[in-house]
């Protein structure tokens, strides 16, 4: 009988202590496997259909996010899909951010120019939504530290003002669950907790499309995609495939297994393992005398003062973040109690 540990420990053999999924997550057997063979494939002339994957990977992503796979576009990037939604604004829109997020959250929104962008602290973003706020966005756990936002107030508060909401699930998705359809846009790349290869990224939008423009549409993005590979694409995709970017068929031929995977396991049992290896370091920083970040209910733990260090740990084989002068450390569904105490003994003076 499989279990969630028998499942994972067939799937990962990190051969040092990775502690640094906020950054890159781990691929499984069954993703390399299929990358392998869809390169094999191509090597040797007889190319499989890796749109079929894609399709696969979109429709997984979107039962892990709780929505239609109508909703879900897929693509490589959350710039762009954060480029996209900064292009629907009109001239002079209040877009209301979270200090110091992520830049592929906030950039596109500063990169237009005449949008008035205001940025306050991530635990004051739901009572600073104001009449004329047009869209609040935000990482749903900050890439720095961890710290979660608490979407629920976010999102009544932009109800109660009339504004949308952008939430980037980058750092949550796989290991938070996601209710994808109680926010007008929801971003997120695969490479972290997704644990799939680089090259794959998904955004959900409102079943009207919520006023985006396909501005970078390519054949991909028609009705019938191999009918609209010459000249202007006559008919959009009736889904949110109009606003596929092309995609790097070699990491979704490896997205789908790692994506099925996931919804094996179930992401409240991940979150649940993540979050007490988490919950163990911080405990365990407290005894050695150092106070990380509060960011209650998050498997990234950030420790200021402490980045420093990460040259020599990685030389010591434990792997984890130098973020601003902080150590970030990364928990996920690979890591062990064991990898938690590892790196608790590399940090005793």
């Amino acid at each position: 009988m499989e279990t969630f540990e028998s499942l994972v420990r067939a799937e990962f053999a990190p051969k040092n202590t990775y502690l640094n999924t906020a950054s890159t997550g781990l691929l499984p057997v069954r993703a390399v496997d299929a990358m392998r063979t869809a390169v094999a494939s191509v090597a040797a002339g007889r190319p499989a259909d890796m749109f079929a994957d894609v399709e696969a990977a979109r429709a997984s992503f979107a039962r892990l996010a709780g929505v239609p796979a109508a909703r879900v576009a897929a693509g490589a990037s959350v710039a762009v899909y954060s480029g996209l939604i900064a292009a629907a604004l009109p001239p002079g829109a209040e877009v209301l951010t979270a200090e110091a997020d992520f830049s592929s959250v906030v950039n596109p929104f500063h990169a237009r120019g005449d949008l008035k962008v205001r940025a306050v602290p991530l635990e004051r973003l739901a009572e600073s939504v104001r009449p004329g706020t047009a869209l609040v966005a935000v990482s749903a756990a900050q890439s720095a530290d961890g710290r979660v936002a608490d979407l629920p107030a976010i999102r009544e508060a932009a109800r109660t003002h009339g504004a949308r909401t952008y939430v980037d699930a980058s750092q949550a998705a796989g290991w938070l669950p996601l209710t994808a359809d109680a926010y007008d846009y929801v971003s997120s790349v695969a490479f972290k907790w997704l644990v799939c290869p680089r090259g794959v990224a998904f955004l959900v939008v409102p079943e009207d499309f919520g006023g985006l423009t396909p501005l970078f549409a390519g054949w991909v993005a028609g009705q019938a995609p191999w009918d609209s590979c010459y000249g202007p694409v006559e008919e959009l995709a009736h889904s949110a495939r109009r606003f596929d970017e092309s995609p790097s068929l070699f990491s979704y031929a490896g997205a789908r297994h790692s994506l099925e995977l996931l919804e094996k396991l179930g992401v409240e049992r991940v979150r649940t393992h993540d979050l007490g290896l988490a919950d163990r370091f911080r405990a365990g920083l407290r005894e050695l005398g150092h106070e990380p970040v509060p960011a209650p209910g998050s498997p990234i733990v950030s420790v200021p003062g402490l980045g420093r260090l990460q040259p020599e740990l990685s030389e010591a084989g434990v792997e984890v973040s130098d973020r601003a002068g902080n150590l970030r450390a990364a928990f996920h569904l690979y890591n062990t109690s064991a990898d938690v105490d590892r790196l608790l003994d590399a940090l005793r003076p």
